[in-house]
């Protein structure tokens, strides 16, 4: 998935008040970032790193430059968590995720009961298939991909919804979009949110699946890349 716009490379300065970044573009301007992350991009940033920025010439914007990229020395790691619903969503019609292929529709921001699921996907020779997403930036110490690297009780909120679809006979997904190419396996983040790594073992014995794709990520582009292992023995 190509990005909508040209990405400019910049300097990160510090990264603050959670949505904003101060970077120092190429022609030495400082400018304020928007950065459409909630979490604490733990390992995704330090000052001085290269990042790429967004330009948007939209009046209405009172920041005109958005996050999208940093680089660690050796690999581009997506920040914008905007970004995986919509690979996601692209990848799936293209058959890129084997798993979730063979469905005739796919509709966004699925609502069953009082929850909002990111994706549900329909065919009239199977049960509906839920799937929730969420945006991978974090590696651990131990070299695995992990989530959520905040405590996350949102997360935990859709977890317990998956596993609820799952009881009344249709498929529950939660696939995690991986935005970074250093790393060979996925775990849920023990070591930051327990209870969130507890709860995702718990529903995956209940039937809840989980899916863990990389991600090719370059400064023209986010692309699906591979599935991962998914590390749940603790």
């Amino acid at each position: 998935m190509k990005f909508e716009k040209k990405l400019e490379t910049a300097t990160i300065i510090k990264r603050y008040k959670r949505f904003l970044a101060d970077v120092t573009l190429e022609n030495g301007e400082v400018v304020t970032a928007h950065t459409a992350n909630t979490g604490s991009m733990k390992t995704c940033w330090e000052p001085g790193w290269k990042v790429a920025v967004s330009y948007h010439d939209d009046p209405k914007r009172k920041l005109k430059y958005s996050l999208e990229l940093t680089h660690n020395g050796e690999t581009w790691i997506g920040v914008n968590t905007s970004i995986p619903n919509k690979l996601a969503y692209k990848s799936i019609q293209e058959n890129k995720i084997p798993e979730l292929m063979g469905y005739e529709s796919i509709k966004p921001e699925a609502t069953i009961g009082k929850s909002r699921i990111d994706l549900l996907l329909k065919s009239s020779d199977k049960p509906d298939c839920y799937v929730e997403i969420k945006n991978v930036s974090m590696k651990a110490e131990d070299g695995r991909a992990v989530f959520p690297d905040a405590v996350s009780d949102r997360g935990l909120k859709h977890l317990e919804e998956l596993a609820g679809i799952k009881r009344e006979g249709m498929r529950a997904v939660m696939l995690y979009i991986i935005q970074r190419e250093d790393v060979s396996e996925f775990r849920p983040a023990i070591e930051i949110d327990p209870a969130y790594a507890h709860a995702l073992k718990r529903v995956h014995a209940e039937g809840v699946e989980i899916l863990a794709y990389r991600c090719k990520v370059s400064i023209k582009a986010v692309e699906i890349d591979c599935a991962l292992p998914v590390f749940l023995d603790f």
